[in-house]
């Protein structure tokens, strides 16, 4: 029974390794590529030994390139943000004032695109 457990814990240890190695194996690959700065052979020298060199590789390229690495995260992450902050202004409206507000709904009036009561519940929510 002892030597069942035994088994069964260092198939999850590793597994745990397996998939551990998978995960920052595709990592690796996804910062090497977004690596502008970094040449294409020196890439493709990377994931040869990732490939043949497996663990010590990964490790080496943690160590040697893992500051440049959070910093592209980083990079990444600002951009991704400025990106989905424009994007909310863009649909959430210019942002215009009250009195731009309520000059276009009297210009809609004056059209006859709306009434004299959606002209007048406009105007209470640009004043509100």
């Amino acid at each position: 029974m002892a030597a069942d457990f035994g088994t069964f814990i260092i198939q999850m240890l590793w597994i745990f390794f397996i998939i551990m190695y998978f995960f920052l194996f595709f990592m690796i690959l996804m910062d090497l590529f977004s690596d502008k700065t970094m040449g294409g052979f020196p890439k493709a020298v990377w994931i040869i030994c990732l490939i043949l060199f497996t663990y010590i590789a990964v490790l080496v390229y943690v160590i040697a390139r893992g500051k440049g690495m959070a910093e592209r995260r980083n990079a990444q992450y600002a951009q991704a943000q400025q990106a989905q902050q424009a994007y909310i202004k863009e649909v959430a409206g210019s942002g215009s004032s009250p009195a731009d507000q309520i000059s276009s709904a009297k210009a809609l009036l004056d059209s006859g695109a709306i009434s004299q009561s959606e002209f007048d519940a406009l105007k209470a929510k640009a004043l509100a």
